[in-house]
């Protein structure tokens, strides 16, 4: 069972990705507003299909002792200084990706549609510059069920943004988030991540909502993978085509710059943060063993590139 303690990630992330009222989007005038990529896509050949990486914008936080669990703040800042970043502020970018597999298009993860701050809610219009609609989604699949990754399926005025798509969820999520014991006995501050997983899935017509074991294939080339700790039950996601792979980690990482550098610490939005500190590793010393392509959720732009070691760690990097 988790513990109590571990929810304060899902209070966190689950709360303020449907309320915006807490740290996690505070956008302050003394660190300013963050610059957002344009063109807001970036494109990879994949043997036959395509990767698109489709930014939905990014939110600027002042960086406090509570971002970084597991690690005093003066490290953190020398972290971030010693790759030439700002130590008063980190950017958390939000980049779902399409799948593009022969006339199938599949899109991983949501962002935040209308429901989000300023600076979010771009994906339709980045989609619209790489030549799609949400209307050609055939499928969306959800790694998790935080806020910013299921809050753009729906609109505020409860419409489907993806009106012809299935929607793809990891079983063991679903059953965690939809559980009524587990949300009674989790702290009132982590009650609105269940409240808001409710709250979006519920507007999912049954016949569209399709539910899936972390470890099975979704598509053909789409192979999922069970990558607990973050969340209970998020799943990542192996493409593959004529000998060439991509993965899309979700949130085994936040920003690269901090966790895939240094793997052991812990975000405050890891809910078990030592199971989340070993799928990473596991997960990042597959990446850089097999050279493979790899994206995140909160990676910089154009988030996509490869994972090398480094130190004790990892650099994420991006390609050209």
């Amino acid at each position: 069972m988790i513990d109590r303690r571990l929810f304060l990630g899902a209070g966190v992330a689950g709360a303020s990705a449907l309320t915006f009222s807490s740290v996690f989007s505070q956008n302050t005038p003394n660190v300013g507003a963050p610059v957002l990529p344009v063109p807001g896509f970036r494109k990879m050949k994949l043997g036959a299909m395509e990767i698109i990486a489709i930014n939905d914008g990014a939110l600027r936080r002042p960086l406090g002792e509570e971002f970084v669990r597991n690690a005093p703040l003066e490290q953190v800042k020398a972290m971030l200084a010693s790759q030439n970043l700002s130590t008063d502020y980190v950017d958390i970018p939000f980049t779902p990706y399409l799948i593009v597999s022969g006339n199938t298009k599949y899109l991983i993860d949501t962002g935040f549609a209308d429901n989000g701050p300023p600076t979010t809610g771009r994906l339709a219009a980045n989609m619209a510059a790489a030549g799609y609609k949400p209307e050609d989604i055939d499928h969306v699949i959800l790694s998790h069920f935080h806020g910013d990754h299921i809050n753009g399926l729906i609109k505020k005025d409860g419409s489907l943004v993806f009106p012809k798509a299935k929607v793809h969820v990891p079983n063991p999520e679903m059953a965690f988030w939809m559980d009524e014991a587990k949300m009674a006995e989790a702290p009132p501050a982590a009650q609105g991540g269940f409240q808001n997983a409710r709250r979006v899935l519920g507007k999912i017509p049954a016949d569209r909502l399709v539910r899936f074991e972390p470890g099975a294939e979704l598509a053909p080339g789409i192979q999922s993978s069970a990558a607990f700790g973050h969340t209970p039950g998020m799943a990542v996601f192996t493409v593959r085509s004529e000998g060439k792979s991509f993965m899309y980690t979700a949130d085994v990482t936040n920003v690269p710059s901090l966790f895939a550098r240094s793997p052991d610490w812990a975000v405050s939005f890891d809910m078990d943060a030592e199971m989340a500190r070993q799928t990473r590793r596991r997960i990042f010393d597959t990446l850089v063993k097999d050279k493979m392509a790899v994206g995140g959720f909160h990676f910089p732009f154009p988030a996509l590139g490869t994972l090398e070691a480094s130190g004790n760690g990892y650099q994420f990097k991006p390609m050209a």
